[in-house]
């Protein structure tokens, strides 16, 4: 009997992967149960807890000098939801809906942005030789690099249900006390007890930040975490 090749056996292998990559692949849901679609409007909602009971997610300083670029920190105030996210597939594909699988960018939506705006509002984790351990979450990412991929997991299951978290190629996001007033500052981080859990709320009606009459804008939000 003719022995299978290598060629064969890799092939086999791959499509053994591939299924159970796609196993494991499922959409990423909102709050209501509904999918998150791509180049929609979505607040990133931190999960409440009795240590952690802020809002949502705004950028801010989180160094004196050097100002820029801007960190992403929680905001203090629960009432606050934070300032709207779109997602976007990293590569090229006509796939709509965000899934658990996918390399994903992450990007602040809105018009008021009156600090940095020589900084994308792309998500991005410090990649820097000097960066620490725990690197900063920051904005100013590129479409196509490494350090601005996020993936978004699965992490809860019944009453913790459509919860998740964010992970990159070199840890999870993660929260620690941030200079400004000890607001959570996101960072990438190894150490699960840091790891930040979340929920999406889509924008919808007068939050939308699609037009210049927004009812964010009209609240003058302001990006720091401790409005």
């Amino acid at each position: 009997m003719k022995k299978p090749s290598m060629l064969s056996f890799l092939i086999t292998l791959l499509l053994a992967a591939a299924v159970c990559t796609q196993g494991s692949d499922e959409p990423v849901k909102d709050i209501s149960g509904n999918p998150l679609t791509i180049s929609q409007q979505y607040f990133i909602q931190p999960v409440k807890t009795e240590s952690n009971n802020g809002g949502g997610l705004v950028p801010a300083a989180i160094t004196i000098l050097p100002f820029c670029p801007l960190g992403i920190t929680q905001t203090l105030l629960s009432s606050q939801p934070g300032l709207p996210v779109s997602f976007n597939y990293q590569g090229f594909t006509t796939e709509t809906i965000v899934h658990t699988s996918a390399q994903v960018n992450i990007e602040f939506e809105s018009n008021i942005w009156p600090v940095c705006t020589e900084f994308s509002k792309l998500w991005e984790f410090d990649d820097s030789s000097s960066a620490r351990e725990e690197r900063a979450i920051l904005i100013g990412g590129s479409r196509f690099s490494h350090n601005s991929s996020f993936k978004i997991e699965k992490a809860g299951e019944g009453k913790g249900e459509n919860t998740y978290k964010l992970s990159t190629s070199t840890g999870t996001v993660g929260a620690i006390p941030g200079g400004w007033s000890g607001a959570p500052q996101l960072v990438v981080t190894n150490d699960d007890a840091k790891t930040l859990l979340v929920k999406f709320v889509k924008v919808v009606g007068d939050y939308a930040t699609t037009t210049s009459t927004s009812r964010v804008e009209k609240l003058g939000l302001r990006m720091f975490p401790f409005y």
